[in-house]
């Protein structure tokens, strides 16, 4: 069956044809799904899930917000994890790396927000151990997990980041968090990067509207928009109309949006359920 499974996900990444039943090869699937779903439209596309801080973060942590519990995390993969310097175009991009990008059947990026490095993106421990896990799963799933050091939020950040999704071959999914949401925006309207994604996840991001009238909408390039309903960085329903700009776009347009009720700036990234987002990106 697993045999099975994989080869739905290598012919649907090889050939670009939909896999509307494609399932990834898990890992702490309980452990990491959603805890409970409050609401969610009939068409399944606006979620409310339950967060709650003392279940999320005091019960999982050991030291809280620093160190989750052992059973979070699966070490093993960081054998196949490593430092490395992509250089391209006169450009230099330090990037942790797991698995191997030039040959990835679909690659993670990971795009930082503000005070951030590569190393936020491959510590194990850091937010509940949500990095590990998609590590894990990309890893698992023939795929790679990039996480650069973005040095700017500019036109020269996105440059960089725009270099390393070229890089490889790979459909990429480019998971942008906080301010990060900015390279996101730059890149979907880049002709050269847009037919590279397999999806856009925006984590807490920087609301753009201008994204509704980008190259990626155009192409109906499938975005996940997962925000806390407290974040006090960026207003939840600010983005929330980012979400409605670009589902108005077209009729059944493949984006989601995942709001954690009670959840903060940071819960998108320690909440957001990794398998079903990728699961849920690569199969369109």
């Amino acid at each position: 069956m697993q045999g099975a499974i994989f080869l739905v996900l290598l012919i649907a990444l090889s050939t670009g044809a939909p896999a509307h039943a494609l399932e990834l090869k898990g890992h702490k699937d309980r452990l990491f799904a959603y805890p409970g779903i409050l609401s969610t439209t009939p068409d399944g596309s606006f979620m409310v899930v339950n967060y709650d801080k003392m279940r999320d973060i005091h019960r999982r942590d050991v030291v809280l917000e620093r160190q989750v519990r052992s059973n979070y995390v699966s070490l093993g993969v960081n054998k196949h994890s490593r430092a490395a310097v992509h250089e391209a175009n006169g450009r230099s991009v330090e990037t942790g790396v797991t698995g191997d990008y030039a040959s990835a059947r679909f690659a993670v990026i990971f795009v930082h927000g503000r005070g951030g490095d590569q190393r936020l993106g491959m510590n194990d421990y850091t937010f509940g151990g949500n990095f590990n896990r998609v590590k894990n799963l990309a890893w698992l799933n023939g795929g790679a997990y990039l996480s650069p050091t973005v040095k700017s939020f500019d036109d020269d950040g996105a440059k960089d980041i725009r270099e390393l999704v070229l890089a490889g071959r790979a459909p990429v999914v480019l998971a942008c968090a906080s301010m990060g949401a900015i390279i996101c925006s730059k890149l979907a309207n880049d002709p050269a990067v847009v037919p590279r994604l397999a999806g856009m996840v925006l984590l807490g991001g920087a609301p753009d509207m201008g994204i509704a009238k980008s190259v990626a909408v155009k192409a109906k390039t499938p975005i996940v928009f997962a925000h806390g309903s407290l974040d006090t960085v960026y207003d939840w329903q600010d983005q929330k109309s980012v979400f409605d700009s670009v589902q108005r776009t077209a009729k059944g347009y493949p984006a989601k949006f995942v709001l954690f009720d009670t959840g903060s700036h940071g819960t998108p990234i320690r909440m957001t359920d990794w398998k079903q987002t990728l699961e849920f990106l690569l199969s369109r």
